[in-house]
């Protein structure tokens, strides 16, 4: 419960505002002497002190303000006056009121004024909680979060670092596979040599063929010179192929043989060089369903696959978010007075968003709110429309059996889409991808994407 203080030389005035105020349901005292409620200031917290500003006595209310400034900074100021000028006005202001009311007072006024300064100071309070309960140390590496799952990852991390083995990292985008490639460089011995990293579905077949193994001069149009490649660049280190699944057959014969012999050779060249690289693969796809459909090669993904690294999305990891939230705030506003608070209704709504971008989908939202929240404190209405409520639209029951992940994830799909009629944007939208994902999504389910 919170605490006010009423200080005016008037009982009846102090028992009226706390008449006022007892709506609020606030444990409230009173003094009419302001050096009693300097006493009281002392011994107990206040949320909240309104004082008359024309006390009959040496004090007066902006002095009380200034000693309360003084002893107990968090407390909240409102000052009331019955001979208001824009001077006094001015002082209090400056001298930290939270706010000034002239006499006769409305009662809906001050019950408005004295209503922000609580809410104010219960946001402040929260996240006060919220950084005390967040402030754990944290890697550089960014990963983030002590839940079971996530011990899961750091324990395989701690097994693998050592290995010379290749690892497979598999998880949904923006889940955090390139920061677990490189802990795992940064605690291997190969830590002091060369981490790189290419996403290899960014690039065509020829493009990723010449940054991987590099080329000879005049291997074709345009190679003026010699190009050392990616896999030449890493030797001794590591290289992360980042979308391993969207190599093309050709591209994956050539890896499997850099793998199977640690040597490559430049478009162009003749003669084969020998390399020291621990290759980490990552995909967001099923590796064995692409082996399945024919596009990718089984020897490959068991090359790649000596060690497999499963990352779990962030809805099922929610217990994560408060701390990736506390700190996201830190790195991308480090001083720590322009840092907003956060409000626990915030935080309660982004651990109920579903989050289809993951943890990058979550950076990038706490960025924004950083560049656009007001007044120092992010609340529910900074906040984009589809994380300010649980459900985007009505949900009925799709199944009532125990279907596998990806059935069930099919369903859903063709439940959704059921519901917008076919219209693709409304169906991204509520699934909160983009279209192109909306399109590969249907692909591999065999789903007709006709729009209505």
């Amino acid at each position: 419960m919170q605490n006010i203080l009423i200080v005016d030389d008037d009982k009846l005035t102090c028992d009226f505002i706390a008449e006022i105020l007892d709506d609020f349901k606030v444990r409230t005292s009173s003094s009419q002497d302001p050096q009693d409620a300097l006493q009281q200031g002392q011994e107990q917290a206040f949320d909240v002190v309104i004082s008359d500003i024309n006390l009959q006595n040496r004090l007066t209310g902006l002095d009380v303000l200034r000693k309360f400034k003084q002893i107990s900074p968090e407390s909240e100021v409102i000052l009331i006056s019955g001979f208001g000028t824009l001077e006094t006005a001015i002082e209090a202001v400056q001298e930290g009121a939270f706010d000034y009311i002239s006499k006769p007072f409305n009662i809906n006024e001050v019950k408005a004024v004295v209503k922000r300064a609580l809410e104010k100071k219960q946001l402040i309070k929260e996240n006060q909680t919220l950084r005390k309960q967040l402030e754990t140390p944290q890697t550089s590496t960014s990963l983030i979060g002590s839940s079971p799952k996530m011990l899961e990852v750091y324990k395989s991390i701690a097994n693998v670092a050592n290995s010379k083995s290749t690892v497979l990292i598999s998880g949904e985008s923006g889940t955090g596979k390139e920061l677990v490639a490189k802990q795992i460089h940064f605690n291997s011995p190969r830590r002091q040599r060369s981490f790189l990293a290419i996403n290899c579905g960014a690039l065509t077949e020829t493009l990723l063929e010449s940054e991987l193994f590099g080329y000879q001069k005049g291997a074709f149009t345009g190679a003026l010179h010699d190009k050392i490649g990616l896999f030449e660049e890493a030797d001794g280190g590591t290289l992360f192929l980042d979308e391993v699944e969207e190599t093309s057959p050709a591209m994956q014969v050539k890896l499997l043989r850099a793998l199977q012999e640690q040597e490559v050779k430049r478009v162009g060249g003749l003669k084969n060089i020998k390399v020291d690289v621990r290759v980490i693969a990552a995909t967001n796809r099923s590796l064995e369903e692409r082996v399945r459909e024919g596009k990718f090669r089984e020897d490959l993904l068991y090359r790649l696959s000596v060690i497999v690294i499963q990352l779990p999305p962030l809805r099922e990891r929610r217990e994560d978010i408060p701390a990736l939230i506390s700190h996201f705030l830190k790195k991308h506003l480090p001083d720590e007075k322009s840092r907003p608070a956060v409000s626990q209704e915030v935080i309660d709504a982004l651990v109920s968003y579903s989050w289809p971008g993951n943890v990058r989908e979550l950076e990038n939202t706490i960025e924004r709110l950083c560049q656009f929240s007001k007044g120092g404190i992010i609340t529910i209405e900074d906040l984009p429309p589809k994380m300010k409520v649980k459900e985007k639209f009505q949900h009925r029951e799709f199944f009532d059996d125990m279907p596998e992940l990806d059935e069930l994830e099919r369903r859903y799909l063709l439940h959704v889409l059921e519901y917008t009629k076919n219209n693709r944007t409304q169906a991204a939208d509520i699934l909160g991808i983009n279209r192109r994902t909306l399109y590969r999504m249907a692909e591999r389910f065999g789903i007709d994407l006709k729009e209505e």
